[in-house]
């Protein structure tokens, strides 16, 4: 991969980000911890000029000339020495170890403004070219090349003599250059470190991202069975690839339903609409009667109901399981909408000749809407008493609301037919009507309709074989949020 192609690259563009923030930081902490110490040492070496110029000065006051001259000769000779100067008025050297020094420095009085160079007796032509780097070729540059730097105190006797006193800044210096070389060294390492984090980490970033790149490629192609790669590890793109992956399942269920709901429409509606035609074309074929005009508009009336409510019930479970329905959720008492529902369709199960009863009721309030849940369980029930009725010699439906392992199970039991094992998950699907059911009236909506509302609760709808009759249960989660648990 070229580098104008990595560098397009999140990754890398994160990486050099952090490694020119690093450097900056660095830089200006290095620099910052440098010249705190140069001038940490300048101000040691001035207290010490200080202190070395206050010793002199108490010689001098005390033998005059002769003995500061004594003094600054001893002091000169011992290792390590500070700068000693002695000269005339007019600047001349007289005694000390320094041989030379650069114009101008003596002529002021006080503390030298600035480092200036200076030439210590002893640096002879080859020292002064092996620090030049020149090994035995002859000094070629300017003297003032090869002197050292130094800090220093002038003080003018009252005899008009100068004296300076000062000290080399070769540690200073050399403190900065190890400083220096410090910081280079840090940059380098900081440099191989970011080489290594992009080869290592970023390249990896890199494949997984080209990885989920193909699988999108695939699933923009058509392929909603494809899924993003999940390594396992956890991190930040395993997190995206999993939420991903259940947003395409749902997706996924959703094209599917819609498939399915455009065929079974075309399937299931057609009838309706077929018998609403052949209604009005009889009532225009027959002689022209109110009476037999009337009984046609009532039934195209009530066909046409039928079919409204079918349409509002399929609007109703895309909404639902679109997840962006208006309806609003509030404290309910789940105890008292099943006493309600089975209230309602008491009448109805006893002119079929079935037992309707209501089981073990725990009293329970949690935040759900109320009439998505009475409309599921209506449907429940409506279905239960259907097929229960004429199935045997005591048809019977039993409405209970339990707790389960902390969930919240709302049961409808009855004893009919119930439904084959293979096709317990296929009657939950929309217009999914069995071929023993194709006799009882019906769209084959309200099972789906109660998978919907229970998802929307957050909650999972679950049949189950009786032998005989079927259990649908619609169970809450444990984590609803209740109100006044007793």
């Amino acid at each position: 991969m070229r580098l104008p192609a990595v560098m397009k690259t999140t990754a890398a563009r994160l990486s050099a980000l952090f490694l020119i923030l690093f450097a900056l930081c660095a830089a200006v902490l290095v620099a910052y911890m440098s010249s705190l110490s140069v001038r940490m040492l300048t101000s040691q070496t001035q207290e010490t000029i200080m202190a070395e110029m206050q010793g002199l000065d108490d010689a001098y006051r005390r033998g005059g000339l002769p003995t500061l001259v004594r003094v600054v000769e001893v002091r000169s000779r011992q290792p390590g020495a500070n700068l000693y100067l002695i000269a005339d008025p007019n600047g001349r050297i007289l005694t000390g170890n320094v041989e030379s020094i650069e114009p101008g420095v003596l002529e002021v009085e006080g503390w030298t403004r600035k480092a200036f160079a200076y030439r210590r007796y002893g640096d002879s032509d080859a020292v002064r070219r092996a620090q030049r780097g020149e090994g035995d070729e002859p000094a070629a540059a300017p003297a003032a090349e090869t002197r050292h730097q130094a800090l220093a105190l002038v003080l003018r006797l009252p005899n008009g003599m100068i004296l300076l006193v000062g000290r080399d800044l070769g540690e200073p210096e050399q403190l900065r250059g190890i400083v220096n070389h410090a910081l280079l060294l840090a940059f380098a390492m900081m440099g191989v470190g970011a080489l290594l984090i992009w080869f290592f980490v970023g390249r990896h970033a890199l494949k997984r991202i080209d990885a989920v790149s193909e699988a999108s490629r695939r699933i923009m192609g058509g392929d909603l069975s494809g899924r993003l790669p999940v390594t396992g590890s956890g991190d930040e793109f395993d997190r995206l690839s999993e939420n991903l992956n259940v947003m395409l399942a749902r997706i996924a269920r959703l094209n599917d339903g819609l498939k399915q709901v455009s065929d079974n429409i075309a399937h299931d509606l057609k009838t309706p609409l077929t018998r609403l035609r052949n209604r009005a074309e009889a009532a225009l074929a027959g002689k022209p009667r109110t009476a037999d005009y009337r009984a046609a508009l009532e039934a195209a009336i009530a066909e046409s109901d039928q079919l409204i409510r079918t349409f509002n019930a399929i609007l109703m479970i895309s909404r639902l399981e679109a997840g962006y329905s208006a309806e609003q959720t509030a404290p309910v008492d789940l105890a008292a909408i099943v006493a309600d529902v089975v209230e309602l369709y008491e009448p109805l199960a006893e002119e079929v000749g079935v037992a309707l009863s209501i089981g073990e009721v725990a009293t329970v309030t949690l935040d759900a809407n109320r009439e998505l849940v009475g409309q599921a369980l209506s449907n429940v029930v409506d279905n239960a008493i259907k097929y229960a009725a004429g199935s045997g010699d005591a048809p019977s439906v039993r409405v209970s609301l339990v707790r389960r392992g902390g969930d919240l199970v709302l049961e409808v039991a009855d004893n009919g037919p119930g439904v084959p094992p293979e096709d317990l998950e296929r009657v939950t699907e929309r217009f999914v009507r069995l071929e023993q059911s194709r006799s009882q009236p019906g769209s084959g909506l309200g099972l789906s309709l109660t998978r919907a509302v229970m998802e929307f609760h957050g909650g999972r709808l679950e049949l189950s074989a009786q032998n005989p009759g079927l259990s649908v249960r619609m169970i809450f989660p444990g984590d609803s949020k209740r109100h006044g648990d007793t």
